[in-house]
């Protein structure tokens, strides 16, 4: 019985794998379809390569990218000029205002009074020069009645020289007229002497030109300049930024007191590897993007400059590579990006937003060293002393009205004593 089991037992593993092999039949079929897929998939990805190798070939090679970019763009610092207390704020941060507009005013009262007070120190030396004028005509009458004297004494000594032979005139009275004759003689002097001290101070000018007028009328427009001064306008327009001041605040001429950022001027900076920047050149097209719209604005920019040394040369403090244990790092060097107004006025941007940059830089027949930086010029601040119209109005008011009689004022020629500064 159990001889019979155990050979069935044997028969039957003899035949299981006889039982299994027309199972094995199909695999030959998958085996080539997995062939034909490999082969496929090879091939598209040499038409792939291929296709890439073409498309950098004539086209992405002549561009290079970016995205360690950013908005940079001039911060117009508004300080005071002089010293004075706050007492109106016109404008805030993340407020536009245009050039020419209030910013803040500062207590006009001790400006008002120095305003006066070199008012009537012109008027004071428009008189003082008119004394003198004054005694300078008094010696010249002074010096011709004293030669008029000196004449008729020297002709009464000669009189009484002849009469002295004669016994018509004692000696005494003959000693008495050469004194005096030396006493007209030393008052002749003295009164030229004092012409000459006189004229040395009007010698050459009228009262208006006179040195001590002209001074008091530059202090009076320094008075009125200063009174100006106590109402800071904008010098350009943009965006109010950092404002630091408040109402009461007692300010110090040159103290730090608010920004202003002319958005309409910004540039990018784009920060790019050292390797990256072989072919760029001064006038190269970039294209941009800004994360604050993503892709729904591009900009077209233009290269106008490469900076004059990494961020690490210029650093508070720079890397020290001199060590044994150094490590080469791949520098970035910052690219200057103008950008076009028009785009920057209808997608405004702001300083500091990040960008992506990309340069063409097919064209590598612009300059290494950027010849002008700058395509719009930061506008001119507007200066006080351009406009004193009114000021010499005032000074010449002054002058007339303490120059006496009209015969005087025509004779002392007033209108040239204005300087225009």
């Amino acid at each position: 019985m159990n001889d019979s089991v155990t050979h069935a037992e044997t028969a039957a593993s003899q035949e299981a794998p006889v039982a299994r092999a027309p199972a094995a039949g199909p695999k030959a079929p998958a085996a080539g379809s997995r062939r034909r897929k490999l082969l496929i998939l090879a091939l598209v990805v040499i038409i792939c390569g291929v296709g890439y190798g073409a498309y950098w070939f004539l086209d992405a090679r002549y561009y290079e990218s970016t995205d360690d970019s950013y908005v940079n763009g001039d911060v117009v610092q508004i300080t005071s000029e002089v010293p004075g207390t706050v007492i109106g704020l016109h404008a805030d941060d993340t407020q536009s205002v245009a050039r020419g507009q209030a910013l803040l005013e500062l207590d006009p009262a001790d400006a008002q009074i120095a305003v006066r007070d070199a008012e009537a120190n012109l008027a004071r030396a428009v008189r003082t020069v008119r004394t003198l004028f004054a005694q300078a005509d008094e010696f010249r009458a002074e010096i011709v009645d004293r030669q008029v004297a000196l004449s008729q004494a020297e002709q009464d000594h000669q009189r009484r020289t002849a009469l002295l032979n004669e016994g018509a005139v004692s000696k005494e009275e003959l000693q008495h007229t050469g004194d005096s004759i030396a006493e007209l003689r030393a008052t002749l002097a003295s009164a030229r002497e004092q012409l000459n001290a006189t004229t040395a101070q009007i010698d050459g000018t009228t009262v208006a030109t006179n040195p001590q007028v002209l001074a008091a009328a530059a202090a009076l427009r320094n008075a009125a300049l200063a009174l100006r001064r106590t109402r800071i306008e904008a010098p350009v327009g943009g965006v109010v930024s950092r404002r630091s001041v408040q109402v009461g605040q007692r300010v110090a001429a040159g103290t730090p007191l608010m920004g202003v950022v002319p958005l309409d001027s910004v540039w990018v900076d784009a920060n790019f590897k050292e390797v990256q920047l072989r072919d760029m050149r001064v006038g190269q097209p970039v294209t941009l993007t800004a994360d604050i719209y993503g892709g729904r604005a591009t900009y077209h920019g233009k290269l106008v400059g490469l900076a004059a040394g990494s961020g690490t040369a210029f650093a508070l403090l720079p890397s020290q590579n001199a060590s044994g244990n150094w490590i080469k790092i791949v520098q970035r060097l910052p690219v200057r990006v103008a950008l076009d107004p028009a785009e920057l006025r209808a997608h405004p941007l702001r300083i500091g937003l990040s960008v992506s940059a990309t340069v063409g830089i097919r064209d590598t027949s612009g300059s290494l060293i950027a010849l002008q930086v700058r395509q719009v010029p930061i506008p001119s601040w507007p200066s006080l002393a351009d406009d004193t119209s009114a000021v010499d109005a005032r000074i010449d008011q002054i002058i007339q009205s303490n120059l006496g009689d009209k015969t005087s004022a025509a004779r002392l020629s007033v209108s040239e004593g204005l300087v225009k500064r």
